[in-house]
């Protein structure tokens, strides 16, 4: 059934058409959405990127092509000529682009036939995840997901226009580059080459961009492919897109300063959204002391209270236990929540239990009086200290949680946001952005007996916090900055080391040795030694930006071919077995899983 264009052109896409093209001959091509037999009259919905427009097709005015059309199925591909007319009164559709018109067909072609659809292209298509991503030209042909990633692309567009507007070049670092395992772990790439050597898929261009620095370039920006083997959320991908820059000659408020501005621009391009910079901003020890969590969603109230000072001596020998061991106490109240059930709180108990408490303490005020398995261990002064303290009337919620401050605020921050979704405060629209600044440099990992980057090893500590390095090295603070939006981390960037005795510093606290910088970092700290400028910069995760501007619950909604949960294309089947011959250019054996 399948015909050729011949000499037809496209005059213009499906949701173009409009009542200024009334009386007009237009030629469309597109899938068929559906097709509709009223009686005599056939009407098509034929579909393209730009939306969808009624046909009609008519036999008085046509029996061939009326006979043509009664043949089309969903998703035929499909090219016309007709003439556009008004909808006749009453069956105009408020809800399309196109619902004044409708076009007269007088000549239909068939480009291509459709086999019998997996699931049907609609917005609210009720199918599996992992069905739709297998047949994924399928999935983004609907129109919900066309428009993400058509705005995806403006959004891009506009992050271009404006960085190169401000001085900025964009510059391709290496894909093949060298493994220098930080946190999450590299690609490798074997080298056919070079036996038994391999390259690395970058999980961020931060060294290349640093030497870019070096190398007088002073503003770049690059939209770039990162890699990083990972376990797998709903806001992470083994390959992710980050719009990444870097600036010389800049302190952290002139980064954060043009970083708004571009910021501004993407939502004022991509969805029309209008921000207003600058925006507030939090020290990392002002977010997890009164959010609990150092990308906190300050859209709603809530917030933590140190109880540490009153509690203390407390009879309850959790809270008196922490104190006396260096932690703290501290509590939420939530508002209007004594109502919750038994299961509630057994539920938010789990919660807490998974962020590492070891059982959670709750009160509730009634007209009674305290209701708590933990009243009878408080004496009438502590508890009136609790409820000024938290401004705790009848009817509320106390949540309490004693231990390490990183346990307790981490507990209740999660608390917090689980209780916020249960009782309707987080506002379902709207943006709202605060920069955390003032980072730890360093945290000590327990399992290694070490210390490692907050960030990572190129941030360059506070001047201030310099003669600290040696003596109290967690009270140490980094010069680095994260942009959170709606309680996502959306970027984080730094100014970065660009004195070589600094960094070596930093790598003898990270317990990296001479050598073994040198095998690892060694070019850098060679290009650190000619006259490096002072620099600093930033990358934000586009997917995720996309995401929340989107409203979707997923990154996969806003990438083209995005991976499942497990790290795997559907579509393509990869990753995949390779054959012998491969893996012996290589000079690879595959061992067996054990």
């Amino acid at each position: 059934m399948s015909e050729k264009m011949g000499e037809w052109r496209r005059g213009l896409y499906c949701g173009q058409v409009s009542s200024g093209h009334i009386g007009s001959e237009v030629t469309l091509m597109g899938w068929a959405q559906r097709r509709r037999d009223h009686g005599g009259l056939i009407f098509i919905d034929l579909r393209d990127r730009e939306g969808m427009v009624q046909l009609v097709f008519n036999p008085e005015t046509g029996k061939e092509v009326h006979e043509k059309a009664h043949e089309v199925r969903s998703e035929f591909v499909l090219a016309v000529k007709g003439m556009v007319q008004k909808r006749p009164e009453g069956t105009e559709n408020p809800e399309l682009k196109t619902g004044l018109v409708e076009v007269a067909v007088k000549e239909l072609r068939v480009l291509n036939d459709s086999a019998p659809l997996p699931f049907m292209i609609e917005d609210e298509t009720d199918v599996a995840e992992n069905t739709r991503l297998k047949y994924r030209y399928l999935d983004l042909r609907r129109p919900s997901l066309q428009g993400k990633l058509i705005l995806r692309h403006r959004v891009a567009m506009a992050t271009r226009n404006y960085l190169s507007e401000n001085g900025f070049f964009e510059i391709e670092t290496p894909v093949l580059t060298k493994s220098t395992p930080e946190g999450a772990r590299d690609f490798l790439v074997p080298s056919r080459l070079s036996p038994g050597s391999f390259f690395a898929l970058p999980q961020s261009p931060q060294l290349f961009k640093q030497i870019l620095m070096i190398s007088g370039f002073d503003r770049y920006f690059q939209i770039v492919r990162c890699f990083r083997d990972e376990d797998l959320r709903a806001d992470r991908q083994p390959e992710f897109t980050q719009i990444d820059a870097e600036m010389s000659f800049v302190d952290r408020d002139d980064v954060i300063g043009v970083m708004e501005g571009l910021v501004t621009v993407m939502f004022r391009e991509g969805i029309g959204v209008g921000l207003k910079p600058p925006f507030p901003r939090l020290t990392y020890a002002e977010a997890v002391g009164r959010f609990g969590l150092d990308n906190p969603d300050v859209r709603f109230g809530l917030e933590l209270k140190d109880l540490t000072g009153a509690l203390s001596g407390s009879g309850f020998k959790v809270f008196s236990e922490a104190a006396s061991k260096g932690g703290v106490i501290k509590a939420i109240c939530a508002k209007g929540a004594a109502e919750f059930s038994r299961k509630d709180l057994d539920d938010l108990t789990e919660v807490a239990v998974s962020f590492g408490a070891k059982g959670l303490a709750w009160v509730k005020l009634t007209s009674g009086g305290w209701q708590s398995p933990i009243a009878k261990f408080l004496s009438d002064g502590e508890k009136k200290a609790v409820e000024e303290a938290l401004g705790a009337a009848e009817g509320d919620l106390i949540l309490f949680a004693a231990d390490r401050a990183s346990i307790a605020n981490t507990v209740l921050g999660r608390l917090r946001l689980n209780i916020g979704g249960r009782l309707g405060l987080i506002p379902e629209e709207g943006f709202s952005f605060v920069w955390v600044t003032e980072f730890p440099m360093l945290e000590y990992d327990e399992a290694d007996k070490r210390y490692v980057a907050v960030h990572h090893p190129f941030t360059s500590p506070m001047d201030e916090d310099m003669d600290r390095l040696d003596t109290e090295p967690l009270k140490v603070r980094a010069k680095a900055y994260d942009l959170v939006l709606n309680g996502s981390e959306i970027g984080g960037g730094s100014i970065r080391i660009h004195r070589s005795d600094v960094q070596s510093r930093i790598f003898d606290k990270l317990g990296i040795g001479a050598e073994e910088a040198e095998t690892r970092f060694g070019f850098l700290l060679e290009a650190l030694k000619y006259g490096t400028p002072p620099h600093g910069g930033i990358a934000f995760g586009l997917d995720r930006v996309m995401a929340i501007m989107t409203g979707s619950e997923s990154i996969r909604d806003v990438i083209a071919f995005p991976k499942t949960q497990k790290g795997t294309c559907l579509l393509s089947n990869a990753p995949s077995t390779v054959d012998q011959k491969q893996l012996d250019e290589l000079f690879i054996r595959v061992a067996k899983k054990v």
